[in-house]
């Protein structure tokens, strides 16, 4: 079970190996030989939109996303806790639409037969990237709107964080 508590920092780590190996690759291929590898710019443009979905999954999850402080530091903690749960019920409903309208852009790329321009792989198989880090997201996001509606705001002030 704790390796689906890390899934999104295992498939994090594997996207930016293979970024590193595929530039590094490239890199070394243009001083080397004079030429360059067509694919590994695409892929790695690709793998780029994963990773940073899957950050925000991971950033989610650990509580570590930016925040404006200004104004829940200026209210009360009940205040702070409602202004925390609207924040992350928006974060949830905006990462459950990237989900849905990303799964009807998969779709519509499957229909149309869209292919990558280097490589010339079917689109979607790259466009799933956006559904699936996004699902991740909406699910971090999701299980922590869930332990902040559980948490009691602290009354010095500070808020129990959701880890």
């Amino acid at each position: 079970m704790k390796f689906l508590n890390k899934i999104e920092e295992i498939i994090a780590a594997t996207c930016l190996i293979v970024m590193t190996i595929l530039t590094f690759s490239n890199v070394v291929a243009r001083y080397v030989f004079s030429a360059s590898f067509s694919f590994s710019e695409e892929i790695t443009t690709y793998l780029f939109v994963l990773l940073s979905l899957l950050g925000t999954a991971i950033a989610a999850k650990r509580g570590a996303h930016l925040g404006l402080s200004i104004i829940t530091d200026a209210v009360s903690p009940q205040v702070r806790k409602i202004l925390h749960c609207i924040g992350f019920f928006i974060a949830t409903i905006f990462c459950l639409a990237i989900f849905w309208y990303g799964i009807g852009m998969v779709a519509n790329q499957r229909m149309l037969g869209q292919v990558t321009a280097g490589m010339q792989w079917p689109e979607w198989i790259f466009g799933s990237f956006v559904p699936i880090g996004a699902f991740f997201a909406t699910i971090r996001f999701g299980e922590v709107l869930i332990k902040e509606i559980k948490s009691k705001p602290d009354v010095k002030g500070e808020e129990e964080m959701p880890s």
